[in-house]
């Protein structure tokens, strides 16, 4: 059980040029049958559109984004990792997605 006001999962999704797939990756998580989680994306200095499509997601208040010069995949993991409040951390890659059950699994 996670303390008030602090989410039991952290998600992190680090994110480099890959605003495609964006929208897939906030579904998986938001579909989630375990409701209590935050989602800390780390723009990794992509060039693409990503800023305009984190646009269309500002609605979701769990979501907290972090940009940051390229630096590489395991930089903007260890970027995530140190700002999760989370209780536990899950690692979600911005190509991939999870079962509706996955976080309630784990």
């Amino acid at each position: 059980m996670s303390d008030p006001g602090r989410p039991a999962f952290s998600v992190i999704i680090p994110v480099y040029n890959g605003s495609r797939y964006l929208a897939g990756a906030l579904a998986t998580v938001q579909a989630q049958s375990l409701p209590d989680w935050e989602i800390v994306l780390v723009d990794d200095g992509s060039t693409d559109d990503l800023r305009a499509v984190l646009e269309t997601a500002a609605s979701e208040e769990r979501l907290h984004v972090i940009h940051q010069a390229n630096a590489g995949l395991a930089a903007a993991r260890n970027r995530g990792l140190a700002a999760a409040a989370g209780d536990y951390v899950a690692f979600l890659d911005v190509d991939d997605e999870w079962h509706p059950t996955y976080l309630a699994h784990m």
